[in-house]
């Protein structure tokens, strides 16, 4: 049995759509993100599941029971908002607690709980203090601990680590996962960060002005992008106009102007079904910058050169001109990028590169 399940889900506002038509079912005990920019429906789609929102058409089940007459508190959901909402008048415990008093729990076993809680998320020792006297990690632990510890049979994550800077960010993404493996719980996360997607989900749902563009573990929807939105949003990405002169079970063969002929693997080009216009997609990372006079190896190579560095300590984002194309590419690198100006041999393979239609231009 799923978790939740979404069918034909619409959601209007007056004369405007957030939510297109939208159906999904979320396996139990799986970590899945909403995953699109601002104002694309995903945090709309979130607060139905929650009860916040009404659909205006569709239904919404949880564990297989029909929910969209069923008000929040009877939903048995763990929520977590961007911006913590704690109590402040009230202690780290009676914050964790609270969700049990409302369900009539006795206090011994709060007591028990409410320490769980605070242990699972590393704050043993916290329970008697107020939210002003934390950090804003701590409080995200607290909020995630009131979240969790009604046994919840969903949790809800609205953008929680936003608010944190980015190391603590890094930090507690690590964390919330080890939780969420831990302790089982279902968990519908929303976020428009794709690094917060990519490392924490089982599977990804990218969204765009209200309906879903793709959906499917992280590396399916970095690898094989199955619209020019999924290729741009998610990842550093060239895009560049092609010609499809065959396409076979194995391969797809690709005529893009001042490249060589190309034959893209089938699987990294599911959609372009025959001869036509196409689109070449190619990571940024998987474009390796080295200087004009390194010596030939067995990956395509192509003239360029640099225009413009990105230094990023670890690694370098080089903007790079191609005959007529301007292309970007993210290496790795020792010490100094090469300098603006430097003449390139750019490198990179056919199994690393994805093929789609060629979509209408607005």
């Amino acid at each position: 049995m799923s978790a939740v399940t979404l069918t034909d889900i619409v959601k209007r506002f007056g004369d405007y759509t957030a939510v297109h038509r939208m159906s999904l079912e979320i396996p139990q005990g799986s970590f899945v993100t909403l995953l699109g920019p601002s104002g694309c429906g995903k945090t709309t789609t979130l607060r139905m599941i929650a009860g916040l929102l009404d659909p205006s058409e569709g239904d919404i089940a949880i564990n297989g029971k029909r929910v969209n007459d069923v008000p929040i508190h009877r939903r048995n959901l763990g929520l977590v908002f961007q911006n913590y909402a704690l109590f402040p008048h009230r202690t780290v415990a009676d914050n964790v607690a609270f969700g049990l008093r409302y369900r009539n729990v006795g206090k011994d076993e709060i007591r028990r709980r409410v320490a769980e809680a605070l242990d699972l998320v590393q704050l043993p020792d916290l329970g008697l203090r107020y939210p002003k006297e934390l950090s804003g990690g701590q409080q995200q632990r607290v909020a995630l601990a009131r979240a969790i510890v009604i046994e919840p049979d969903v949790l809800l994550l609205d953008e929680p680590l936003s608010a944190l800077d980015a190391n603590l960010r890094e930090d507690m993404r690590v964390e919330l996962k080890k939780i969420q493996q831990r302790i089982g719980v279902t968990t519908i996360f929303v976020t428009h960060d794709q690094t917060e997607a990519l490392a924490m989900s089982d599977k990804i749902i990218v969204m765009s002005k209200g309906r879903v563009e793709q959906m499917g573990a992280p590396e399916e929807v970095y690898n094989t992008p199955a619209s020019e939105f999924v290729a741009t949003f998610l990842g550093a990405s060239n895009i560049l106009s092609a010609t499809c002169t065959g396409a076979d079970s194995e391969h797809v063969a690709l005529d893009v102007p001042d490249l060589p002929p190309l034959s893209v693997p089938r699987s990294r080009a599911p959609a372009v079904t025959g001869a036509g216009p196409a689109r070449l997609v190619i990571r940024a990372e998987k474009l390796d910058v080295l200087p004009a006079d390194a010596a030939p190896d067995d990956r395509y190579a192509v003239a360029g050169s640099v225009e413009t560095v990105d230094y990023q300590g670890q690694s370098a984002r080089y903007f790079l001109r191609v005959g007529r194309h301007a292309l970007q590419a993210i290496n790795m690198i020792d010490t100094h990028p090469l300098p603006i100006g430097a003449a390139v041999s750019v490198r990179f393979r056919a199994r690393d590169c994805a093929a789609l239609p060629s979509e209408p231009r607005p």
